[in-house]
């Protein structure tokens, strides 16, 4: 790849996210298989410093590099210097010294990623980063759109919720739109960042109406702690207008795939009988972050696009 670290998809050439996906597909079928164990990152160490919760993200990384054969570091914030004062900058300084080879950040403020992958000699992959990017979780919804519906290009792509405070929508946007994908945001008024129309999306304040006739759905959590003040009357009502429900899903198409990037609130952005149902790849996902995750940390740890194989 002609880039060290992995910041965000807004930077990413067409050409760069379709190999990660192409690599990602080789990886899926070495962890389908009963040692789903390769040596190709033996002798690296990956640090994953995860300054936010996170079940999903921060576990799906630690099984991919084990399954690379690298060596992992997980720091706990809670217990590291920065509780004593010391700067982010000078922790990962001090891991850095100890010779590892890529770090893995969240964290709750935008550019932290960007800001160590200039001043740190490690890869950076960012893993979350304030209400900026979370370039991976794109990247696994766009394989298992692939994986589902063969093809990203031509397809309508319905991103569904908290649009304002979603690194996760940003990061599709970028991504989707550069495959050829017909990117909408569906939410309240007050949840659709001003100008977003720019990143090259429609824009719908009626769930109806957003996911008529969409090929995909992805269902956002209403991320509530990232909100300065209440940005709708009440949960029950945010339900009632904007919740996916089988009865609304039934205005997109019949084999619309169903997606959520977790954790979820059921009932409330999701019913369980569509987070449940039959079109739903929810669960896929998450299997498909860690062949996701391998790739982008192959290709970080040097690795090369035509040298991997199933």
């Amino acid at each position: 790849m002609a880039f060290k670290d992995l910041i965000g998809l807004q930077g990413l050439a067409k050409e760069d996210i379709e190999s990660i996906l192409n690599i990602a597909a080789a990886f899926k079928g070495v962890i389908q298989k009963p040692v789903k164990k390769v040596p190709t990152l033996k002798g690296k160490t990956v640090a994953n410093f995860f300054f936010e919760p996170s079940t999903r993200t921060k576990t799906s990384f630690e099984i991919a590099a084990k399954r690379l054969s690298a060596d992992v570091l997980n720091l706990s914030i809670s217990t590291s210097s920065v509780v004593k004062g010391e700067t982010l900058l000078d922790t990962v300084r001090t891991i850095e010294a100890m010779k590892i080879d890529m770090v893995v950040i969240r964290h709750s403020v935008s550019g932290v990623p960007y800001m160590l992958s200039k001043r740190i000699s490690s890869a950076v992959i960012n893993a979350g980063d304030g209400m900026h990017e979370h370039p991976t979780q794109a990247l696994l919804d766009m394989f298992t759109i692939m994986e589902k519906k063969k093809r990203i290009e031509g397809l309508t792509v319905a991103i569904i919720g908290d649009i304002g405070h979603s690194r996760v929508a940003r990061s599709n946007i970028w991504g989707l739109t550069k495959l050829g994908a017909k990117v909408r945001v569906v939410g309240p008024a007050t949840l659709i960042p001003r100008g977003i129309e720019d990143m090259g999306v429609e824009v719908y304040t009626d769930l109806d109406r957003g996911i008529e006739g969409a090929d995909v759905i992805n269902i956002l959590r209403m991320q509530l702690e990232r909100q300065k003040k209440f940005l709708f009357p009440t949960i029950r009502e945010y339900a009632m207008l904007f919740g996916v429900n089988r009865q609304r899903l039934k205005k997109a198409k019949e084999d619309c795939l169903v997606l959520h990037p977790g954790p979820m609130n059921r009932g409330i952005e999701v019913s369980p009988n569509v987070a449940d149902g039959p079109q739903s790849a929810i669960e896929e996902q998450v299997t498909n972050g860690v062949a996701v995750r391998m790739a982008v940390l192959y290709l970080m740890g040097g690795g090369k696009a035509n040298e991997i194989t199933d």
